[in-house]
């Protein structure tokens, strides 16, 4: 490496903010139907905790997207079973789980539109 460069210390997605174009009504989804805990800065709520990853709302953003760039993939611990839980909830899944490698991937929409992506081994 390069000694001019110092390294730029990546060590993990520390937040991933997603549009929406309803905040009450996501915020509804991912703490009821995901069952997702709060994140807070102070006495503010800034997003949901997904293990230690903050996912943030903003509806002050684009249109949200089913082809969202970059693409967001969670990993569970068995693909099929998150699908059926996710159906059992009334979540709709944009694609059903299928083999991707040594992985099984599947998506679903959350209630403004974007496209999440799950996976497991």
């Amino acid at each position: 490496m390069d000694d001019a460069f110092p390294p730029l210390g990546f060590r993990r997605i520390k937040v991933i903010a997603l549009a929406v174009r309803d905040l009450e009504r996501a915020n509804r989804f991912y703490g009821q139907q995901l069952e997702l805990s709060p994140v807070y800065e102070g006495t503010e709520q800034v997003g949901w905790q997904l293990d230690q990853v903050v996912l943030m709302l903003k509806s002050d953003w684009e249109t949200p997207t089913a082809s969202p760039n970059p693409r967001v993939t969670i990993e569970t611990d068995q693909a099929w079973a998150t699908q059926e839980s996710l159906r059992r909830r009334g979540i709709t899944i944009a694609d059903e789980v299928q083999p991707y490698g040594d992985f099984f991937v599947g998506s679903f929409l959350d209630s403004e539109g974007n496209k999440l992506w799950f996976c497991s081994q």
